[in-house]
C-alpha cells in the first residue's frame, strides 16, 4: 500500500521550530510550568494525522519516555470523555489507574505519572480546548501535539499550524503513488484538473488514485469528468464536498456485494474492523471478507492496525489482520448506508455482528476455563473458525480487540434498547475480561460495562436491571476501598430491588450494606443490616443463607466485644450447617465458637470446642476444613502454654494444604458466595473475608 504521506516540508519545519520557541512564561522570566502544546488544525481528510505522525517520526528520539496516543473523538463524531482518554494514556504508560476513579482523580494521576518525564503526547481529533487542557501535563519537558478542526483558543500559548490542501507538486506525487506514474505523466493537464476537483486534500487524492488503480483502462480525464458530474448532481447534502464526491465515485464503481460491505463498515464499532466483523456484517464467508478488506486497504479506504500475533487452528486464521476506517470517511459511509439500506437490514447486520462478538467472547472465556469434559463439550459446539487453540491466544485476541469490543458494548447499550443480544454481549464481555485478567485487573472495564447497564436501566425504567448494575458497581467500589461510594450504590440497589419486588436482590443489597459497615468497623450498623438480611432469609427458609448470616452476626458481635451474642450467632450458624448436612461447615462454625471463647477469656472452653470441631472435620473428610480447625486448635493450645502441641497441629495443617501457606487459611469458611448478577451476568466478588476480627487484649465479659 502507498505510504499516503508526501510534501508538507514547510509545515514540518514550522512545527520543529515551535518546539524551541520562547513561550510566554519564558519571556516573563519563569520556567514553563506545563508541557509545550503544538496544534495541527485542519478539516478531516486534509492529512492532519498523517502530518502529526510524520512529525513524531522526526522528533521521537528527543522524548525517551515514549510517544503516547489518545483519540479524543469517536468515529461517529462524539467527544471522548476526558476520564477515558486519561485512563488510556495511563495504560500506555504502564501505570495502573485506580478503578472507578473520576475525571479529576485520573487527570491528577496522569500528571503525577508524567512528572519528571520527557514524553510526547498525541491528542488526535480534539473536540474542545477544555478536553485538551485537562490532559496537558505539568511537566515542561513533555510535548503535547494536538490535532483538531480549528484553533483551540482556550489553551494558552498555542500557535496553530493550519493545513489545507497540498501544494501542486506534492498533490500530483500523492496521486501518482496510488494510480501509478504512466497515466499521470501522459496527461498532466487532466491530473491537475483532478487535483483541483479534489481540493488537493490527501484523503480525496488517495480515493481517486485508488479508483484509477482498480481501472487500468480508465484515463485521468475520466476521473476528472466523473468528479465534475458528481459535483453537479442534486439531492445530496454532501455532493459539493470533495471527500464525499470521491467516496461516492469509489462506491458507485464497486460490484454490488463489495459496495454493500463498504457501506456496512459504518456499523463497525469504533471504526475497527477485521474479517470476522466484516463477515458478520455482510453475511459472507470470512475468507471472502478478508479479501475484500485487503482491496479496500489498497485503495485508501482503510488503515492497517498493528498485528497482535497470529494463531492458527487447522488452516484458518483465528486472528485475522485488523483495520480501521479513517474517521474522515465515516460520515460519508453513514450517509450511503442510510441511503441504500433499509432500516431492517441495518438492524439485522448489526445483530449478526453483535452475535459474532458474543460467540467469540464465549470462546475466549472457555479458553480460560479449567480443562474438563464440560469445557470440551462446549468447545465442540463452536465452529472451528471461532475456537482458540489455547488460553494465551484467546488472551491476545481479547487484548487486541478490547477497544472495538468496548465500543460495541457502548453502541449496543446506547441506542436505548436493552434487548437480549445487548445483555448477552455485556455478559460475555464481562465474563471474558474477568476470566483472563481477574476481577481486579479488569475493574476499570467492568466499571464501564456495569455503568452502561445502569444508564440503560435508568433510562428505560427497569428496576431489576438497575438493582443488578448498582450491586455490581457497589462490589467494585467495595473492592477498591471506596466505602462511601459502595454504600450509596447498595442503598440505591435496595431501593430498586424493592420496587422490582425481587427477594434475591433485596437480600444481596441488605447483606452488602452490612458487609460494608463490617469493613468500616461500624459493628452496630453491620449487625443491624445483617439482622435485616437474616429476617428475609428466615421468612424464605433459605437455610444456607441463614447459616452464613448467623456467622456474620456472630463475627460483628465478637468484634464489638459482645461475647454472649457472638457465641449465640456462631452456635446458630453451626446448627444450621448441621441441619444442612454440611459436616465441614459445621466444624468450621464450631471453630469460630471456640475463637469467641478465646476472646472472652475462656481458653478451656475454647480448647474443648476445638476438639469437638476436629472430630467433625475428620468425619467430613474435608481437608481445608480440617486444616482450618487445626490452626484454630493450635491457637487455643498456644494460649494455654502448650507450644509443642500447637506447633504439631500447625505442621499437620501445612501438610493438609500442601504447598499453600497454612496461615492463609481463612479464619472461617463463611464467605459471600459468588452469585450471578442480573443483567450483565457478572459474578459478585466482594473481596471481604468473613473472619472474626482481632480484638483488644482485655476481653469484656457479658
Amino acid at each position: 500500500m502507498p505510504s499516503g504521506f508526501t510534501g508538507r516540508r514547510q509545515e514540518l519545519a514550522s512545527l520543529r521550530a515551535d518546539i524551541d520557541r520562547a513561550g510566554l512564561d519564558t519571556l516573563a522570566g519563569r520556567k514553563a510550568p506545563r508541557g509545550r502544546v503544538l496544534l495541527i488544525a485542519g478539516r478531516p481528510g486534509s492529512g492532519r494525522t498523517a502530518l502529526a505522525e510524520a512529525f513524531i517520526a522526526q522528533v521521537a528520539d528527543r522524548y525517551p519516555s515514549g510517544v503516547l496516543r489518545a483519540g479524543l473523538t469517536t468515529p461517529d463524531g462524539e467527544p471522548v470523555p476526558v476520564a477515558r482518554a486519561a485512563r488510556d494514556l495511563l495504560t500506555a504508560l504502564g501505570v495502573g489507574a485506580p478503578p472507578g476513579a473520576d475525571e479529576d482523580e485520573l487527570t491528577e494521576a496522569l500528571r503525577a505519572a508524567l512528572a519528571g518525564r520527557r514524553a510526547l503526547l498525541l491528542l488526535d481529533d480534539a473536540d474542545s480546548a477544555e478536553q485538551v487542557d485537562a490532559l496537558v501535563p505539568d511537566a515542561p519537558d513533555c510535548l503535547v501535539l494536538v490535532v483538531s478542526r480549528g484553533p483551540l483558543t482556550g489553551v494558552p500559548d498555542v500557535r496553530p499550524c493550519t493545513v489545507g490542501g497540498l501544494d501542486g507538486q506534492a498533490a500530483i506525487a500523492l496521486l501518482t503513488q496510488y494510480a501509478g506514474p504512466t497515466r499521470i505523466t501522459v496527461d498532466p493537464v487532466a491530473a491537475s484538473t483532478v487535483v483541483e476537483e479534489c481540493g488537493a486534500q490527501p484523503a480525496v487524492l488517495a480515493l481517486v488514485g485508488g479508483w484509477l488503480a482498480a481501472r487500468p483502462m480508465a484515463s485521468v480525464s475520466d476521473a476528472a469528468a466523473r468528479l465534475r458530474e458528481l459535483s453537479s448532481e442534486a439531492g445530496s447534502e454532501h455532493s459539493g464536498r470533495p471527500l464525499a464526491r470521491a467516496l461516492r465515485l469509489v462506491h458507485a464503481s464497486l460490484p454490488a456485494r463489495t459496495a454493500r460491505l463498504l457501506r456496512l463498515l459504518a456499523l463497525a464499532p469504533g471504526g475497527w474492523a477485521d474479517a470476522h466483523t466484516a463477515s458478520a456484517l455482510a453475511g459472507c464467508s470470512v475468507p471472502s471478507a478478508q479479501e475484500t478488506l485487503a482491496d479496500f486497504l489498497a485503495h485508501g479506504l482503510l488503515r492497517p492496525l498493528p498485528p497482535e500475533g497470529a494463531a492458527r487452528t487447522g488452516a484458518r486464521d483465528v486472528m485475522p489482520p485488523r483495520y480501521q476506517v479513517p474517521g474522515c470517511l465515516m460520515p460519508g459511509l453513514t450517509a450511503l448506508l442510510h441511503e441504500y439500506e433499509r432500516a431492517a437490514e441495518v438492524e439485522l447486520a448489526r445483530a449478526r455482528m453483535l452475535e459474532r462478538s458474543v460467540r467469540l467472547l464465549h470462546s475466549a472465556h472457555l479458553a480460560a476455563a479449567p480443562d474438563g469434559e464440560a469445557k470440551e463439550q462446549q468447545s465442540a459446539e463452536l465452529p472451528a473458525a471461532l475456537r482458540f487453540p489455547d488460553r494465551a491466544e484467546a488472551a491476545r485476541w481479547l487484548r487486541s480487540r478490547q477497544p472495538a469490543l468496548l465500543a460495541a458494548a457502548r453502541l449496543a447499550a446506547g441506542d436505548g434498547g436493552l434487548d437480549t443480544l445487548a445483555r448477552r454481549l455485556l455478559s460475555a464481555l464481562t465474563h471474558a475480561l474477568a476470566a483472563h485478567r481477574g476481577a481486579g485487573g479488569a475493574a476499570p472495564e467492568l466499571y464501564e460495562l456495569h455503568g452502561l447497564l445502569l444508564d440503560v436501566a435508568t433510562r428505560r425504567d427497569l428496576p431489576l436491571e438497575r438493582a443488578a448494575a448498582l450491586l455490581n458497581l457497589g462490589d467494585l467500589d467495595a473492592r477498591a476501598q471506596r466505602a462511601d461510594a459502595a454504600l450509596a450504590r447498595y442503598r440505591g440497589a435496595l431501593k430498586a430491588a424493592r420496587v422490582a419486588d425481587d427477594p434475591y436482590s433485596i437480600g444481596r443489597a441488605l447483606e452488602s450494606i452490612g458487609a460494608t459497615y463490617h469493613e468500616l468497623g461500624d459493628w452496630d450498623r453491620a449487625a443491624d443490616w445483617y439482622r435485616r438480611a437474616l429476617e428475609l432469609r428466615l421468612t424464605r427458609r433459605e437455610l444456607a443463607d441463614q447459616a452464613r448470616l448467623y456467622g456474620r452476626l456472630g463475627t460483628v458481635h465478637a468484634c464489638a466485644g459482645r461475647w454472649s451474642e457472638g457465641l449465640r450467632g456462631w452456635r446458630a450458624s453451626a446448627a444450621a450447617r448441621r441441619r444442612l448436612g454440611d459436616q465441614g461447615g459445621y466444624a468450621r462454625a464450631l471453630a469460630e465458637v471456640a475463637r469467641v471463647w478465646e476472646f472472652a477469656g475462656r481458653p478451656h472452653e475454647a480448647l474443648r470446642t476445638c476438639q469437638e470441631a476436629l472430630e467433625h472435620a475428620r468425619e467430613a473428610g474435608d481437608a481445608r476444613a480440617l486444616a482450618a480447625v487445626r490452626l484454630r486448635l493450635a491457637d487455643a493450645l498456644q494460649r494455654l502454654g502448650d507450644q509443642a502441641a500447637a506447633e504439631l497441629h500447625r505442621r499437620e495443617a501445612g501438610r493438609l494444604l500442601g504447598p499453600r501457606n497454612p496461615r492463609r487459611v481463612p479464619a472461617t469458611a463463611e464467605a459471600v458466595p459468588e452469585a450471578e448478577a442480573e443483567g450483565a451476568g457478572e459474578p459478585v466478588h466482594r473481596g471481604k473475608p468473613d473472619s472474626t476480627c482481632e480484638t483488644s487484649s482485655t476481653p469484656r465479659q457479658d
